[in-house]
């Protein structure tokens, strides 16, 4: 197998915290490794960030297939357990100058669906995957991210399956969505203005519908940065995984920069 040069596009940062966790781990463990902290935590950013498949990056780094997969998931789950609960992120939040979040929602494409194909099969999307649900600030940036539920999964569903709706109107902040999240409960919940069969809106409530959108759009940016880890192209691994490398990914975009 041929070997070349690569590119992470990371900030050195990354790597550096990345780096000094794994140290902090291995120490509080008292465990070896192969690999020195500087490598794993290299190992683990070109598969998050790039999708190498463990079969190069065990051939890159010269450790087998096992240890790759070793390295990752010990990485990823030491990662997620630094994220914050959602009951953490949105009071931490509302002790800010803003009132309001944005909650939006992806699917995330997954290969590893052989059994219960109608359960990862999202409607929507037209291919099987995973439902993520997320809580931007009114920057676009990510503050949390929920656990994954199967692609069939509605928005709305997964909303209240997480508690975000009644937890975000308890904390007295307001919430934009998507019409995919039309007939949810709480009074701070903004979504648009449905139109009405067969009839045109009033100006107004088109007028309200264009600032509703301006505001939400700024929440895309969120799942747009989560997705320049191209590992979420399209997931080979667990389905069930899908929501954890998120949250660890979403770590690493907080603290490694």
């Amino acid at each position: 197998m041929l070997t070349y040069p690569g590119v992470v596009d990371l900030p050195e940062s990354t790597l550096t915290f990345l780096t000094a966790l794994l140290a902090e781990d291995r120490a509080r463990r008292q465990t070896w490794r192969k690999l020195p902290s500087h490598d794993q935590a290299l190992l683990v950013l070109v598969h998050l960030r790039k999708g190498e498949r463990y079969e190069q990056l065990a051939a890159g780094f010269q450790v087998s297939v096992g240890t790759v997969h070793t390295y990752i998931h010990e990485a990823v789950r030491l990662l997620a357990t630094r994220g914050r609960s959602l009951l953490a992120a949105v009071w931490t939040f509302a002790w800010t100058q803003s009132n309001f979040l944005i909650l939006d929602g992806t699917v995330v494409r997954t290969n590893r669906v052989r059994a219960h194909n109608k359960l990862y099969y999202s409607g929507k999307h037209k291919y099987h995957g995973i439902n993520l649900q997320g809580l931007m600030d009114p920057y676009g940036r990510m503050i949390w991210i929920s656990e994954g539920l199967p692609g069939s999964v509605h928005d709305l569903t997964a909303a209240r399956m997480h508690t975000i709706l009644d937890l975000v109107d308890r904390s007295q902040l307001y919430l934009y969505a998507d019409k995919g999240y039309v007939g949810g409960e709480g009074d701070r919940l903004l979504i648009p203005i449905k139109k009405p069969r067969n009839k045109e809106l009033p100006v107004r409530d088109n007028e309200a519908n264009q600032t509703h959108a301006a505001t939400r759009s700024q929440g895309e940016r969120g799942f747009a940065v989560l997705k320049n880890w191209h590992i979420f192209d399209r997931y080979r691994g667990c389905p069930r995984r899908v929501g954890i490398f998120a949250q660890a990914i979403l770590v690493l975009t907080h603290e490694g920069n």
